[in-house]
């Protein structure tokens, strides 16, 4: 799948192991690379609006704000103590007017198609046989938020999505997947 065939055909990733390989795979090629794998999948964010922040955006924030380029809401999100620790190792040698994902020429961020390249080939390089790219990050949050608390109400608020049954669609949670824990329900 190219970066033009929409957001709605990728998947989560769900094995945690995949995250592990794809985070070592990333380390070795690009710092960059494997920061922008972090903070897609500990945000929960759309990569249009991880990609124009900056070094002050972050560097010493509780909580990331953006105005989500998608719907035009201010969305805050409180950033955890591990992705902190994440963003003050990335930032040292930024400076604070810097992208933190800039492209290779650094006077613009990170291409949507660069990020998207960037990502599915760490997934394919993982073994990852579903579709992946950008959006496979914020989709992995979503599910591993959702295996973790089982709160589709809350989760259906970070992401703004108008109804449950969609936040459901949207992490992969599928009848195949009701219908096996079904089976081995009993009272």
């Amino acid at each position: 799948m190219r970066p033009s065939q929409g957001a709605n055909t990728v998947q989560p990733i769900r094995d945690l192991e995949k995250i592990r390989q794809i985070k070592e795979l990333l380390i070795h090629r690009s710092y960059r690379d494997y920061f922008l794998f972090i903070m897609g999948i500990n945000s929960g964010l759309r990569i249009s609006d991880i990609l124009p922040l900056r070094v002050w955006d972050v560097k010493s924030a509780t909580h990331l704000k953006v105005r989500e380029k998608k719907t035009g809401k201010i969305r805050r999100i409180l950033m955890t103590d591990a992705l902190k620790n994440e963003i003050q190792k990335y930032c040292r040698t930024l400076g604070d007017s810097d992208y933190l994902f800039p492209s290779r020429n650094g006077d613009k961020p990170l291409s949507r198609v660069q990020a998207w390249n960037i990502i599915n080939a760490a997934g394919r390089d993982a073994g990852i046989q579903d579709s992946i790219g950008t959006h496979s990050m914020r989709k992995t949050f979503g599910y591993h938020f959702y295996q973790k608390y089982k709160d589709l109400a809350l989760l259906q608020q970070i992401f703004g999505h108008s109804s449950q049954s969609v936040t459901m669609r949207y992490i992969g949670i599928t009848d195949d997947m009701i219908n096996q824990a079904m089976q081995n329900f009993s009272l």
